[in-house]
């Protein structure tokens, strides 16, 4: 295999999964009777440009069907995000009622709804039809396209360039990542602005966070990366934010490689830092394994103790980086008997791999477990509050990433 943006073969695992379904493809009844497709899930590192990147991958339109059933706005954490983050770059960038603002991977009309209520001209881009229509519900113009250097092109030459391109959690979801970078620039106005934010590798490394990998993601993502990958579309990182968001996420900002704008002391510090913590050394990816394993172990340990001592368990959030753990784990319904998820979309579904029955919220209050995992530890805090009644009542708290923790 070759890097997916330099070429160079690639030589060194960084991960090895094993083999899993994709992580978003939730279950019906029916198709608990039928065969499961699973894919090799193992991570390589290139040693040129250290683009993290899965081995090979499955077709893009398999892993985002038409029934897709991630949806943004379920998470309130992560609508106030989008709220402030909507009001702080209209400020930034003087955006009025003649911009344009384009989203690529819209999904469900999360961010853009606010440059809707704000007056501010914007278009979504969304291949999903789920999401799409709830997007287009909220009065927000949707391609149901992926977006690419063509669409780019088709956006330039209608006379559509935007003034801000905007992509959440989507850059690290692409399997052409350089196919989709010159698409931004074709799609940006000569002064135009770019905020990509993407889960930062230098986190994933850090607190091992081996369960963010999964098929849909094609790449783990460092600055130093992308500022590579910026450079030869002829685009520049020209600012950098550090977020809180998925357990530690970057915001980068890019414009044409020509802009007179300058370029942040911010970038060169968190490339420093990158450098500092061995993100460009390869003794950092030979050592993961044995940490996710660690991870790995500790949860099944602590599942087996309650088992065995009569305690029941139940999980929250139907999450992909929960359905990576506890397909690596084996984790079964005999362990786990159930997740609850406040998606409608996933409820009375099913899993992927584990077929473990996902659930409303609600089931929480007469069934009362002994303990509550919560697999999107990235918003562990906001499941807690909203859970707080089944503390006072008994339940414990339990996350397994980083490390194993019990409330």
């Amino acid at each position: 295999m070759k890097c997916r943006h330099c070429e160079t073969h690639l030589e060194h695992t960084f991960l090895d999964l094993g083999f899993a379904p994709p992580s978003n493809a939730y279950l019906s009844v029916d198709d608990l009777s039928r065969p499961e497709k699973y894919y090799p899930l193992r991570i390589r590192v290139c040693d040129q440009c250290w683009l993290v990147q899965t081995e090979d991958y499955a077709q893009a339109d398999e892993l985002f069907s038409t029934d897709y059933a991630y949806f943004s706005s379920t998470s309130t954490t992560w609508l106030a995000h989008a709220r402030r983050y909507c009001d702080d770059v209209t400020d930034r960038l003087g955006l009025t009622r003649d911009s344009l603002v384009i989203e690529v991977a819209a999904n469900d009309g999360y961010l853009l709804k606010n440059f809707v209520a704000a007056g501010i001209p914007c278009l979504g881009i969304e291949p999903t039809n789920s999401t799409a229509s709830a997007a287009e519900a909220l009065g927000i113009p949707i391609l149901r396209q992926f977006f690419g250097e063509q669409l780019g092109r088709q956006l330039a030459q209608a006379q559509r360039q935007a003034d801000l391109i905007v992509g959440n959690n989507v850059y690290a979801h692409v399997p052409d990542i350089n196919d989709f970078t010159r698409g931004l620039k074709a799609a940006l106005k000569p002064t135009g602005t770019i905020t990509l934010e993407f889960p930062h590798l230098q986190h994933l490394v850090e607190q091992t966070q081996f369960d963010t990998v999964y098929h849909e993601h094609f790449s783990y993502l460092s600055l130093h990366t992308v500022s590579r990958i910026f450079t030869a579309a002829g685009l520049r990182v020209c600012d950098v934010e550090r977020l809180t968001t998925h357990g530690g996420s970057l915001r980068v900002y890019g414009c044409h490689s020509d802009d007179d704008r300058s370029t942040s002391t911010a970038v060169a510090t968190v490339l420093s830092e990158e450098q500092r913590v061995g993100l460009r050394d390869l003794e950092t990816y030979r050592s993961f394994q044995a940490r996710a394993d660690r991870v790995k172990d500790d949860l099944l340990f602590f599942l087996l103790e309650q088992k065995r001592a009569g305690k029941s368990v139940a999980a929250y959030g139907a999450a992909a980086k929960g359905n990576t753990l506890l397909n690596y784990a084996g984790v079964k319904s005999d362990m786990l008997p159930f997740v609850c998820d406040a998606a409608k979309a996933k409820q009375g579904k099913y899993l992927p791999g584990s077929h473990i029955p996902i659930l409303s919220p609600s089931t929480l209050q007469h069934r009362r477990p002994d303990f509550l995992l919560i697999l999107p530890w990235n918003i562990a805090a906001e499941v807690k509050l909203q859970n707080a009644a089944l503390a006072a009542q008994g339940t414990r708290f339990v996350t397994a990433v980083p490390t194993l923790e019990v409330e």
